[in-house]
């Protein structure tokens, strides 16, 4: 006793004892005041008891594959029993070997950090963080307290982390933790990112894989295998060690392991990017909408982003991965046709029309709103910076001005495709552009655009529902119409040459022969015509102008594939649609959705066996028979190919029992076409997409119900009605006299 005494009178201890004690009072201090809640509440036993995640909303195909998902932290929670042991193992031997002997607090590992790490500077001693502690971490963040701020968040998630040990069992908390871990990529919890590294869910991890998550934990951005995968590489056979360290791992496995390369699949469910991006933009559309008039049982409203919802959807997944693949190959070869086409006077590079669509970008109208002036305005716009720009070979980052991607942009082709299941209206593909990342506007769900020759078919059908004989003939010839100034419809294609011939409306519909579609539509009359179409489907106002019957409409891609559908879904026009039904996350059903089908026929049986046999002459010998002769397809197709005026627009609608496809393939900008009407023309610029689908479509045995379908034979009448030549010349007298190009007043009957 007399020597402790003896130390106090010595000065240098009296300052280490007192400072000692400072030191601990004050920790002691800060530590009640934490628990007091001076530096905000912390959570109760209860508030942890009810601990509730945001969860990702999760998107379904048809057949329940993840396409993709709605969240502001991308987590998708598991059951312990969908984690795979090996996974356990990896985690613990990794970042917590004391777990199951701990209170959430390691004490015997932060005093073995104290001394190795602090005194004896021992870089490989390792953290004294434990899982519990991490997982407190994960569910309550950390807050700035300025100074103090690691002390005081250590403190807090200790606290919480014993309190969390009281309540849940070792098991429950491993499922907590990997539920909310951070893993590379903004990606939160193990089934996320496994679904995201790997394309699959975790419980069917492979050891290496299991690993390699784990292994990233340590700095999720250092190592992340999609940036760095050699890094990650090494770092899972680290972890591989420590498995074998703790007993969990042979020698001979980690020797085994660490030789194999990680493999990714890596799919990222990022919005912009990945499967069906303008599909997956339509769905949350629609699920907003839909989720304003559901409340859950205790009254709340549901939340997309939080709640973990289940969307299940009409597409097919694999179908539309062969649509967008078809797509991509015949776009990066029209592109570069349409951009050789126009050489040196490229209308992108045309200087009013550059000014043009300058004078359309919001930043333009906020700077004129603002008062600057055009050279102002012109020289904000031409600073230039690296920016990524789209290209069908590959993108690239490069220093140029706002007007330089605007130039960029202007020359790029865009399409729209849609394919339903006529019978219903599901969608089963759904492509609204080119690139979501760059190419925000939706040409299936948002794009009116002149639908061209792809209107004729209804046309046809008001006429022979209104009883004009299949085997009605006109002739080619060119008629002006007075009392629409002098307006006189030509035909392309050389098809004029001869005034005298004579189409029946088979040869007519199948070549697309203006003259006809219109003297048709005269004959029939305007308003009988648009009554059809309404019937079928088309609620857009149509113009009550002959050019009608060569589709100066502008109509949704959307409506115009319900409104085909009515030819192979027993004349009933349907409503193309997406969701079939949503779920909780408890997968209880909380809304489902049917098809939207027309109660009553469009037109009778017998207009619509002859409209089909009318549009699969145009597919066999008309204006789209390349499906036969350069695509070689043999499946039972009917169709209608469209061009609009000055080569802005090409359009395919392609008709198959269990499957509608309209494509759609023009420019943005409305004042840029095509150089020519054999690039621009429906039946280059927008079937080969249908074509390359349908040749993929018959390479899979899985679609063959679809591709190995035919269409409903055809009564005897329809046959028999149908039997005659498909032209003939004027008489000799009619040659002789009535030889001048006629003129004519158009009836709006």
């Amino acid at each position: 006793m007399n020597w402790i005494l003896s130390l106090f009178k010595k000065r240098w201890f009296k300052w280490l004892f007192f400072g000692g004690a400072s030191i601990v009072a004050f920790f002691v201090i800060v530590y009640i005041s934490i628990l007091l809640g001076f530096f905000g509440k912390l959570p109760t036993k209860e508030d942890l008891s009810s601990i509730k995640q945001a969860e990702a909303t999760q998107v379904l195909d048809n057949e329940g594959q993840l396409i993709g998902k709605y969240y502001i932290y991308d987590r998708q929670p598991l059951k312990f029993e969908d984690l795979p042991k090996h996974l356990i193992d990896a985690l613990i031997a990794t970042e917590d070997t004391r777990f199951y002997e701990h209170d959430g607090v390691d004490n015997v590992s932060l005093i073995r950090v104290f001394f190795k790490s602090i005194i004896l500077q021992n870089k490989s001693a390792g953290g004294g963080s434990t899982i519990t502690l991490q997982l407190a971490k994960n569910l309550f963040g950390r807050k700035d307290y300025a100074m103090f701020s690691m002390l005081i968040n250590k403190f807090r998630e200790s606290i919480i982390a014993k309190r969390i040990e009281d309540i849940y069992s070792k098991k429950d908390i491993l499922t907590l933790y990997l539920n909310t871990v951070p893993f590379p990529d903004n990606t939160y919890g193990i089934e996320s990112a496994s679904l995201k590294f790997f394309n699959k869910p975790a419980s069917a991890l492979t050891h290496s894989e299991a690993s390699t998550l784990v292994g990233t934990l340590k700095a999720t951005s250092y190592y992340n295998p999609r940036l760095h995968l050699e890094r990650c590489q090494s770092r899972r056979n680290v972890v591989f060690r420590q498995m074998h360290k703790y007993g969990y791992m042979s020698q001979d496995s980690v020797d085994l392991l660490s030789n194999q390369n990680i493999e990714l699949q890596y799919k990222s469910f990022n919005h912009d990017v990945g499967l069906a991006p303008y599909f997956r933009a339509e769905v949350k559309k629609e699920l907003a909408a839909i989720l304003d008039t559901l409340k859950k049982p205790n009254g709340e409203a549901y939340d997309l982003y939080r709640d973990g919802l289940v969307v299940h959807t009409t597409l097919d997944a694999t179908m539309q991965g062969l649509a967008e693949a078809s797509m991509k190959e015949h776009l990066t070869d029209l592109q570069r046709t349409h951009e050789v086409s126009f050489g040196k006077t490229a209308p992108w590079n045309n200087k009013a029309i550059v000014l043009a669509s300058i004078k359309k970008l919001p930043i333009y109208k906020s700077y004129k709103a603002s008062g600057l002036s055009e050279k102002q305005i012109m020289d904000s716009l031409s600073v230039k910076r690296k920016t990524e720009l789209f290209n069908w070979t590959g993108d690239t980052i490069q220093n140029v001005s706002m007007i330089d991607s605007l130039k960029h942009y202007l020359k790029f082709l865009n399409t729209g495709m849609l394919a339903i299941e006529p019978s219903t209206g599901a969608i089963r593909t759904y492509i609204g552009g080119i690139d979501y990342r760059f190419f925000k506007y939706d040409h299936v769900s948002q794009s009116e655009r002149q639908v061209g020759s792809t209107f004729k078919p209804f046309v046809y059908t008001a006429a022979i529902e209104n009883g004009m004989k299949p085997c009605t003939y006109f002739s080619l010839a060119e008629v002006t119409y007075t009392d629409f100034d002098n307006w006189t419809p030509t035909n392309s294609g050389g098809v004029t040459e001869d005034p005298h011939l004579n189409y029946n409306l088979e040869m007519a519909l199948s070549n697309s022969v203006n003259t006809i579609a219109v003297k048709v539509l005269n004959e029939v009359g305007i308003v009988k015509v648009i009554e059809q179409a309404n019937k079928m489907g088309i609620s857009k106002e149509l113009p009550e102008q002959p050019s009608l019957a060569l589709g100066v409409a502008e109509i949704n891609l959307k409506e115009l594939t319900g409104a085909y559908a009515s030819y192979v879904n027993a004349s009933r026009s349907v409503k193309p649609y997406a969701i079939t039904k949503i779920e909780d996350k408890n997968g209880n059903l909380i809304a489902s959705f049917k098809p939207e089908i027309s109660k009553e026929q469009a037109y009778n049986d017998y207009t619509r066996q002859v409209l089909l046999q009318m549009m699969q002459s145009t597919i066999n010998t008309g204006t789209a028979s390349r499906l036969r002769t350069t695509y070689n397809l043999k499946n039972d197709i009917a169709g209608k190919t469209g061009t609009t005026q000055d080569n802005k627009d090409g359009w395919f609608v392609g008709i198959t029992p269990k499957l509608v496809t309209v494509t759609w393939v023009g420019n943005d900008n409305h004042s840029i076409g095509f150089k020519t009407t054999g690039i621009g023309q429906g039946a280059n610029s927008a079937l080969p997409i249908f074509a390359k689908f349908y040749q993929k479509l018959n390479a899979d045995a899985q679609f063959n119900a679809i591709t190995n379908s035919n269409f409903e034979t055809p009564s005897q009448e329809v046959i028999d009605d149908l039997n005659c030549d498909s032209e003939k010349r004027d008489g000799f007298l009619k040659r002789i006299f009535g030889s001048k190009k006629k003129a004519r007043r158009f009836e709006k009957k």
